[in-house]
């Protein structure tokens, strides 16, 4: 008589993307950067892989990711026209959803383009792929954020400056 230790266990499917339109990680890795979902990058960062940026296991440490974000949305904003943060209504990051798809080594070049997913009131979705400048089709990183604009005396949202509007839209047409 057979123990369950000795029935072999079936293969394990790769689970497909729970969003709706949104690709599978398999899919996602290997398709060509025209064949995005997202019609144009409203800004396209280059960034280099530097050494500190690497974990014991000699790829970027899955933290750095969020910094490589940072910065592409930091260029974005100082090539925005016109004024997107005062004394009373400045940017906050609200959330964010990274989907790591392979490790990023060093030496490497790095092109993270930004798109807008959604303009709300007071927020903007970033939809975000980070990849190889080299290489298009070698996907390290997929997801979005959502930057809130608040008045930081008071903590409360306050309307999105129409210089992230006009970007936004520039960017759509």
């Amino acid at each position: 008589m057979s123990s369950p230790q000795d029935t072999p266990k079936p293969a394990r499917k790769p689970r497909a993307s729970k969003a709706a339109g949104t690709p599978a990680a398999a899919d996602t890795i290997t398709a060509p950067v025209e064949d995005r979902a997202h019609p144009a990058p409203l800004f396209v960062a280059r960034l280099d892989v530097r050494w500190r940026d690497l974990d014991a296991f000699n790829h970027v440490n899955n933290s750095t990711y969020l910094t490589y974000l940072e910065e592409a949305r930091l260029q974005w904003l100082r090539h925005v026209p016109g004024p997107w943060f005062d004394e009373a209504s400045m940017p906050v990051l609200a959330a964010s959803n990274l989907n790591y798809r392979q490790p990023i080594a060093w030496p490497g070049h790095l092109a993270v383009e930004l798109f807008c997913e959604r303009l709300g009131n007071s927020s903007i979705t970033l939809a975000h792929r980070i990849f190889d400048a080299d290489d298009g089709e070698r996907l390290y990183c997929d997801g979005h954020v959502v930057l809130v604009w608040m008045n930081p005396a008071t903590g409360k949202p306050v309307p999105l400056p129409q210089a992230i509007r006009d970007s936004a839209a520039a960017a759509a047409a």
